[in-house]
């Protein structure tokens, strides 16, 4: 059996913790900033976790964790 394939484009967004959660950033950080207050952009610039409804399917695309 051949090894299976980290899909990149997920390693790079998304990292794994060591209970197996998935940690991800929020969006809405990028451009536009002027018109949101300072304590909305301080809660975009913290990170979340990937809700469980969608971790299985991630947990594809990592493998290897």
């Amino acid at each position: 059996m051949p090894k299976m394939k980290t899909h990149k484009g997920v390693a790079k967004r998304l990292k794994l913790t060591a209970s197996g959660k998935i940690k991800r950033r929020k969006a809405g950080l990028r451009h536009i900033l002027t018109s949101k207050s300072k304590s909305n952009k301080t809660a975009l610039g913290k990170t979340e976790y990937v809700d469980k409804a969608n971790a299985p399917a991630i947990k594809k695309l990592l493998p290897y964790g």
